[in-house]
């Protein structure tokens, strides 16, 4: 019913990069169980909010689900009679990601302090020019804090036993209006926060695919706080 894709997913090994310095995992030693039921945990949430999941996630999730398995098995010897490591292809791969993804931000850094210096004139694309583009709303933010928080807000919830199946009414326009509404009350605000007056899950996965939709159109932006498992939400100015 609300489909969205976000720019923000860099794949399966990002995530579990996400999960390695999230918990402070050794990277060389990775609990394997316990990163298999993380991953498949998240990979239902991205599936409920209805975001794109591509087939490489199905993928790794398969994998991390063998090498689980395989953790299990009597092990297996090489011709040097060691022991093989079920992990150690999944740790060579994250470790060359990581090294890509280092350098990666840091020739972006080294580009974006480079436009403060040097910007093409009446170029509306250049940084300087037109502030509001969808990296700089997110600062610091990625599509797993997002998640994070959403589970938090989710978790919230008090418990409610419900027997009687209705249908719900709202729409990702209203709750746009809402998220507006409280942005006119206070200049900046918590995400937890925003989601205090509502009761039910449907008014929160629907106000969660709004944000989503509101820092891609440019209107708000999202940065960190102080509490790891929220972020701030600000209102942008045009002009």
């Amino acid at each position: 019913m609300y489909r969205i894709r976000l720019q923000q997913f860099e794949g399966p090994l990002d995530l579990l990069l996400f999960f390695i310095k999230r918990d402070e995992l050794d990277i060389y030693d990775i609990p394997i169980s316990r990163i298999t039921k993380e991953f498949m945990h998240y990979l239902k949430l991205l599936e409920k909010l209805d975001l794109e999941v591509a087939g490489d996630f199905i993928l790794m999730a398969a994998t991390l689900m063998q090498i689980k398995v395989k953790m299990l098995l009597p092990k297996e010897i090489d011709e040097k009679g060691e022991e093989i490591d079920p992990r150690a292809e999944l740790v060579r791969a994250l470790l060359e990601y990581k090294r890509y993804k280092e350098m990666s931000e840091e020739i972006s850094l080294h580009e974006a302090n480079m436009r403060n210096y040097n910007f093409r004139s009446n170029f509306d694309n250049d940084a300087k020019q037109a502030p509001n583009n969808y990296e700089i709303l997110l600062k610091n933010i990625t599509i797993y804090d997002l998640i994070k928080a959403f589970k938090k807000a989710l978790m919230d919830m008090p418990a409610e036993q419900v027997h009687q199946i209705k249908k719900w009414n709202v729409t990702i326009d209203e709750q746009m209006n809402y998220i507006f509404t409280k942005l006119k009350e206070k200049s900046e605000l918590s995400f937890l926060e925003l989601m205090l007056d509502l009761r039910d899950k449907i008014r929160i996965v629907v106000t969660f695919i709004a944000l989503l939709e509101m820092v891609k159109a440019g209107t708000i932006g999202l940065a960190e706080s102080n509490n790891l498992n929220d972020f701030v939400i600000y209102g942008v100015t045009n002009g």
